[in-house]
C-alpha cells in the first residue's frame, strides 16, 4: 500500500508566526507547528509536505501541482487570502481536491471582513480557533476522508 500524503499549504505571514500578534497566534513557530504535523503524520501513516509563501499564484501552482502528483488531500491555511482571493477560490473547484480550511484563531469572532472565506466555499470542513491544534485537529480529520 503506498503511503497517502497530505499537503499543509500555508499562506502570507505565517512565516512570522511565533512574533506575529501572539496574543492572537500564539507563540508556537510555524517549523514547531510543522515539525509536529510531520510526526503525527507518521503516526498516521501519512506523509506530510509543508510549504508557505506570501504569494497568492504560487498558492494556486501549489494546489495544481497537488492534484497532479495525486495528494490525499491539502490542509490550506490561506491567511489574508482566504477573505479575497477568488483564485484560491476557482483552483479548488477546478482540482477537486480534498482540502480543509485552517486557521488558528476564529475569523468569525474577530473584524467583520475576515467572516468571509472565499477558501471555505470550496473546502471540504474547516478547523478554526484552537490556535496551533487547529492544525493538528486538520491533519486527523484528513486521515479519514
Amino acid at each position: 500500500m503506498t503511503q497517502r500524503t497530505v499537503l499543509v499549504l500555508n499562506g502570507p505571514n505565517l512565516n512570522l508566526l511565533g512574533t506575529r500578534q501572539p496574543e492572537i497566534y500564539g507563540h508556537d513557530t510555524l517549523a514547531q507547528i510543522e515539525a509536529r504535523l510531520v510526526a503525527q503524520g507518521a503516526e498516521l501513516g501519512l506523509s506530510v509536505e509543508c510549504r508557505q509563501t506570501n504569494h497568492e499564484g504560487v498558492l494556486v501552482d501549489w494546489l495544481h501541482e497537488a492534484k497532479a502528483s495525486g495528494v490525499h488531500a491539502v490542509l490550506l491555511n490561506a491567511g489574508a487570502y482566504t477573505h479575497t482571493s477568488i483564485a484560491l477560490l476557482d483552483a479548488i473547484l477546478s482540482t477537486q481536491l480534498k482540502v480543509i480550511e485552517v486557521h488558528l484563531s476564529d475569523p468569525e469572532q474577530r473584524e467583520p471582513f475576515r467572516h468571509l472565506s472565499y477558501v471555505g466555499m470550496a473546502a471540504v470542513d474547516c478547523v478554526k480557533g484552537h490556535g496551533p491544534d487547529s492544525y493538528t485537529i486538520a491533519l486527523e480529520r484528513a486521515a479519514l476522508l
